[in-house]
């Protein structure tokens, strides 16, 4: 009955050239992929957008770079009041001066660090002060700011594995516990960006797949308590776009094993040896030079979850490989998924 049940959406699928594998990276994207029917960020049939727009406001996390310094300029330019938080406004740097170069009062960046609770809660201050009329509240979170890294458990210090927690799941719960009283006035919408590794894990990502799996956990929960107070909760998850969010650099790849080589217990760096450990840093090396350079898919699926009268609760930014890939690592038994993807 489930192989029944998972067939049939695949019947529709038009595939050449698919191969999930290769010797040397461990997967090959699909050369050629058609999905007639729908696709998974961006073609189904969209509702109609809410109105009032231009009075409407929206906050953003992490807006010096990437998709929500990208985000901020699409939502602005869609009519929104924009606050960008921004990590580095009080010093100047990143894109909160580019932002506030616009000149424009519909535009509005905020210090906000999401590590901070002293910092979230004056941001929480600014914005209720600054909207027209604070009652009738905040219309929209959406929880961007993130970091990432990468390596194997046993070469991931406990200090690495705190510090990506405490931005990107502390951080998503410590802002949104905040601006819920003025996103519930509003009866408006939480956006949290996941990824699709908070789906289904990856060797050598553990740090960020357990906080997208737990953003996930947080948004599910979030989403069934809210919906009796009139509030939606959507979930973005982007496949590969590191190489749209300039995330990793070479130099910053070879920073990070270079930090990661150095700290290792004797013993770990012992059994597994150097070579070893280059593989694994040359294996990132090439999954962020394969990544989609437009973000577009992302941008859209987040002002849909903002305007649409009826949003969607996931939304699947990601080319149809790791679409499919991610069908089956989650519907299928892992002893398929594991042969088909990882070993």
């Amino acid at each position: 009955m489930l192989a029944t049940k998972l067939s049939r959406p695949l019947l529709n699928f038009s595939v050449k050239a698919l191969n999930f594998k290769d010797t040397r990276n461990g997967f090959r994207p699909v050369q050629r992929f058609c999905f007639p029917l729908s696709s998974p960020h961006g073609s189904r049939s969209y509702a109609s957008e809410v109105d009032q727009i231009g009075s409407r406001a929206v906050l953003i996390t992490g807006c010096d770079s990437g998709f929500g310094f990208t985000l901020a300029k699409h939502l602005h330019t869609k009519g929104f009041i924009v606050y960008a938080g921004c990590l580095q406004k009080d010093k100047g740097d990143g894109g909160s001066k580019d932002l506030d170069n616009m000149n424009s009062d519909r535009m509005r960046t905020v210090q906000l660090n999401v590590c901070d609770s002293k910092e979230v809660d004056r941001a929480v201050e600014h914005v209720n002060n600054s909207l027209e009329d604070p009652e009738k509240g905040l219309w929209g979170l959406v929880n961007n700011a993130g970091i990432s890294t990468f390596g194997e458990v046993e070469f991931t210090s406990m200090d690495t594995y705190m510090e990506v927690a405490e931005v990107n799941l502390w951080g998503t719960v410590r802002t949104t516990k905040a601006f819920l009283p003025l996103i519930r006035r509003s009866k408006g919408r939480v956006v949290n960006i996941s990824s699709m590794m908070g789906r289904m894990g990856s060797p050598a990502r553990s740090p960020y797949c357990i906080t997208k799996f737990g953003v996930e956990a947080f948004s599910d929960c979030l989403r069934y308590e809210m919906q009796p107070q009139g509030v939606t909760v959507s979930i973005v998850e982007p496949g590969n776009f590191i190489a749209a969010t300039n995330l990793y650099s070479p130099e910053r790849i070879k920073a990070i094993a270079d930090k990661m080589w150095e700290e290792l217990p004797e013993i770990v760096r012992n059994d597994y040896g150097r070579e070893y450990f280059d593989e694994q840093v040359s294996k990132m090396k090439t999954y962020c030079n394969s990544g989609s350079t437009d973000s577009s898919p992302v941008i859209e699926s987040v002002a849909h979850a903002l305007t649409a009268t009826a949003p969607y609760t996931r939304y699947h930014p990601m080319d149809y490989y790791w679409w499919l890939r991610m069908q089956i690592m989650t519907h299928m038994p892992a002893a398929i998924s594991d042969r088909l993807y990882v070993y």
